[in-house]
């Protein structure tokens, strides 16, 4: 898949860049649940998934801004 759920790339990147700076700058959780891996480096913590139970947490330190990740 190529888009953020229905939205074309560019409005896509958009909306995860208004996430990622409303989550840093109010200090808000915000969960983004995809099948998207090229997203994870955005990141604070990654939860992955397998046959409904939490199978890794991984904790990023430094979250790629979402202007350099592609998909």
């Amino acid at each position: 898949m190529n888009q953020l759920g229905a939205l074309d790339y560019v409005t896509g990147k958009q909306i995860l860049k208004l996430l990622q700076d409303t989550a840093k700058g109010q200090k808000m959780t915000v969960i983004i649940i995809t099948h998207n891996s090229s997203l994870t480096p955005m990141a604070d913590r990654v939860i992955r998934f397998k046959n409904g139970t939490a199978e890794s947490i991984e904790i990023n330190q430094n979250p790629t801004p979402i202007e350099r990740i592609e998909w």
